[in-house]
């Protein structure tokens, strides 16, 4: 078992920047490689970025060149660091967790789940 807890969600201006946490626990083999998601109202679940077992990154188009995933030495907290955010990137952001060891946006992917923590871009 894996447990996820995502922080530091909240309110900005486009333009602004909010950085994600995530703290993880429990199984380490559960957790090879981890992802962000998003949920905006009325639309599926998208996958944002994710870390493989190696480090190595990949991201959604929309978000390329603006966020940045990364995890603590421990690998026991994953951050999302999002820079020029925009209001179509106002969602409910989760932290999931794979046993695979190479990272994908897929969520059929991910067994464990965070609960979410809200992103809100608006002037």
């Amino acid at each position: 078992q894996v447990q996820l807890v995502e922080s530091g969600g909240g309110s900005v201006q486009p333009g602004g920047s909010l950085r994600l946490s995530c703290a993880a626990s429990g199984s380490t083999y559960g957790r090879r490689s981890m992802g962000w998601f998003r949920q905006a109202p009325g639309r599926e679940r998208e996958g944002v970025a994710s870390i493989g077992a190696n480090g190595g990154t990949i991201y959604a188009d929309s978000v390329k060149g603006r966020f940045t995933t990364s995890q603590d030495g421990a690998k026991n907290t994953l951050y999302l660091q999002m820079n020029s955010l925009k209001p179509e990137d106002t969602a409910m952001y989760y932290c999931a967790a794979s046993y695979d060891l190479i990272g994908t946006l897929s969520s059929r992917s991910f067994s464990y789940w965070g609960q979410g923590t809200q992103v809100t871009v608006s002037s």
